[in-house]
């Protein structure tokens, strides 16, 4: 693969592409934002760039490595880096695991979360395999079920780790009321008419486990 130089001349932030026009001339690279140094501002037009010259699934010709060639860089925060966002999801399991052994919560519902967590994480790794390589995709609509179901937290982490359905508006948006739809149906779980109906869930899983036992 070949290094050149370049310049963004079309960026679409919603979106999270555009296209660079090489500094020796020929046809313009696509460039998407997971291509993208991450110790840098997000692109924008105008901005000249250096990168490596690859190719898609197509054999169409790609700006992978793309860094700015001078400045642009970004502060370096906490907030945004993986590890914040796994520390906020083990006190979320924390939290969860001290509600269960305070009685409020049966033992299921941490590891409920636990497990719809790492399925959730795993499809949106596959997915982001499946973009940058032009594969199936897994529907927008059943990751929002599975972060809405309880995986919101898998779903966190991946975004994070893979810089991956972060710049969709619409795709973000969705994603929170799923997050804050979970935490409202947790919250009915522990009040008075939530606790009942979980306690006979409880009571029917005990029963056909003493059956099937």
């Amino acid at each position: 693969m070949n290094r050149g130089t370049g310049t963004i001349v079309s960026w679409d932030d919603s979106r999270g592409y555009g296209f660079i026009e090489p500094s020796a001339g020929g046809r313009q690279l696509f460039l998407h934002i997971r291509d993208f140094s991450r110790q840098h501002r997000r692109p924008q037009k105008g901005l000249p760039v250096d990168f490596t010259i690859s190719a898609d699934s197509r054999g169409r010709p790609r700006a992978v490595r793309v860094r700015p060639r001078r400045g642009h860089r970004r502060p370096v925060t906490a907030g945004g880096r993986p590890g914040r966002t796994v520390l906020l999801c083990l006190v979320f399991y924390v939290v969860l695991s001290a509600l269960v052994f305070a009685g409020k919560l049966p033992p299921l519902v941490p590891f409920w979360f636990v497990a719809l967590g790492l399925l959730t994480f795993a499809l949106y790794a596959k997915d982001k395999s499946a973009a940058r390589n032009g594969h199936w995709r897994t529907p927008e609509n059943t990751l929002h079920l599975l972060s809405l179901a309880g995986g919101w937290t898998g779903a966190l982490v991946a975004r994070e780790m893979f810089r991956h359905k972060t710049s969709k508006v619409s795709f973000r948006v969705l994603f929170w009321l799923t997050v804050l739809g979970n935490l409202a149906a947790l919250a009915w779980l522990l009040s008075p008419s939530g606790s009942a109906a979980l306690a006979q869930v409880w009571e029917v899983w005990r029963a056909l486990e003493s059956v099937t036992g």
